[in-house]
């Protein structure tokens, strides 16, 4: 065998290896953020050279200069967005899965490793009562996950309804969707039909059957099990027989809230998700596993496979009658990314998973308690799920992101301003089972 070019990589695995371990175990500190590149460029140096630096050299370069200059998303303080405190089982797994080097794409490749995300997916089916028949794969995030199940969609419409409608094809949803949604149906040439919420925020059968009858264009409903900016989960159970009476998709979007399926003291608000065609949830967000990782799930699976399955002379040799993730979204190349959710459910059990996610509800609810009983703040929304809404009465846009700066400067909380009914918030997003409620409150109490 020649000698490879790259020559013994066996001490760079080990060097690697050791620093990624300790990692592990010894999460980032909390202060760490952004740099400008100027700022980078000045202390990385010169790292892409014609002879290489070494990998003790570039090692020293990503520990010291680069990783400090990234935010700790699992740090128990970092409150904005939609952060992600994945277990150090699923961190540990995850380079396992790089290592291992597995083409997840089809069966014949990959089928250890598919079995096994299939093995997760099927905890997934479980929580939302569908059939064992219902399947999926995993893809990076909800934007790919959205936009694969529609795409599936309006295959399926252009099947069973005899082609393209002659106003063109439109997909409905509410306002309080992801952004996603409507980067979905530009990529796909549809239009978006908005429909109006109740007065809670959700989308109901009260105002998307009016909508499904005056536009037989919609060839899909998006509902959202638990938006990203209010944690609104919307009226699945109306919205469901409304899309059943119409013959329209159903889609929903659970890549935040979808986790909370698995917590009993919610499991109510999402009645009615057992009926949807296809569904979205982001294990990277709330299920405790490392980006990037998002479960598309669908009921029909082989409507996806007819959808997605792609053809070539060099593919015609694939079993079609297997399970191949390549044919159930807009992907071909894919690595096991389901591995790390499948190994830390593996390890500590579904159980753990529900009472995890039963942490940040209870987090969020005696967070939004003392917000609501202080004489500073105001609780803007009843908390649904485990985001928090509230504003500071009397202030202005420049005092929010001041107060929000200096305490995401000095790594006490990352807290961001966002924007609800068109005036300036903060919003605080729960998904860490580490954060306590007593460090949130102090925090707070630095409004007054």
């Amino acid at each position: 065998m020649p000698e490879s070019p790259f020559g013994d990589e066996t001490g760079v695995a080990r060097l690697v290896g050791d620093w990624a371990a300790e990692r592990v175990v010894r999460p980032t500190d909390p202060k760490t953020s952004a740099r400008t590149p100027d700022e980078l460029h000045r202390d990385a140096g010169v790292t892409v050279t014609r002879e290489g630096i070494g990998a003790e050299a570039a090692l020293h370069v990503f520990d010291t200069v680069l990783v400090p200059a990234t935010r700790a998303q699992d740090d128990p303080m970092n409150l904005a967005y939609i952060p992600s405190a994945p277990t150090r089982a699923a961190v540990a797994f995850d380079l396992a899965t790089s290592a291992a080097n597995v083409f997840g794409g089809i069966w014949e490749a990959g089928a250890g490793a598919i079995f096994a995300e299939n093995e997760a997916l099927g905890w997934i089916r479980g929580l939302l009562g569908w059939p064992v028949t219902a399947g999926g794969t995993f893809v990076s995030g909800g934007t790919t996950g959205n936009l694969s199940a529609l795409h599936t969609a309006r295959a399926t419409a252009r099947t069973r309804r005899g082609g393209r409608p002659e106003r063109g094809w439109a997909v409905a949803c509410a306002a309080t969707a992801h952004s996603s949604i409507r980067s979905a149906a530009s990529v796909l040439d549809v239009d978006v039909v908005d429909v109006a919420s109740d007065e809670r925020g959700r989308l109901t059968d009260a105002t998307l059957g009016p909508v499904l009858a005056a536009h037989p264009e919609v060839f899909a409903v998006v509902a959202s099990a638990g938006t990203t900016n209010a944690g609104i989960v919307d009226d699945l159970e109306s919205v469901s027989a409304v899309c059943r009476e119409h013959g329209v998709w159903l889609h929903v979007d659970g890549a935040y809230g979808g986790a909370a399926l698995a917590a009993p003291s919610v499991r109510h608000l999402f009645r009615g998700v057992e009926h949807a065609d296809s569904f979205i949830v982001d294990p990277h967000k709330w299920l405790f596993a490392p980006y990037d990782s998002c479960a598309l799930l669908y009921r029909e699976p082989e409507l996806a496979r007819a959808a997605h399955a792609q053809r070539a002379a060099y593919l015609d040799v694939i079993d079609r009658e297997a399970t191949n993730p390549s044919d159930l979204a807009i992907h071909l190349s894919r690595r096991a990314r389901g591995l790390p959710l499948w190994f830390s459910l593996a390890t500590h059990g579904t159980d753990r998973y529900a009472a995890a996610v039963e942490q940040s509800l209870t987090t969020a609810r005696e967070v939004a308690a003392y917000i609501r009983g202080s004489d500073h703040l105001r609780l803007l929304l009843e908390p649904m799920l485990s985001v928090v809404i509230f504003d500071r009465p009397g202030w202005a846009d420049a005092d929010y992101q001041t107060w929000s700066q200096e305490l995401a400067a000095s790594g006490r909380i990352l807290c961001l301003p966002t924007r609800l009914h068109g005036e300036t918030a903060l919003r605080l997003a729960f998904v860490n089972p580490r954060t306590e409620a007593a460090r949130v409150i102090e925090v707070l109490d630095t409004l007054r």
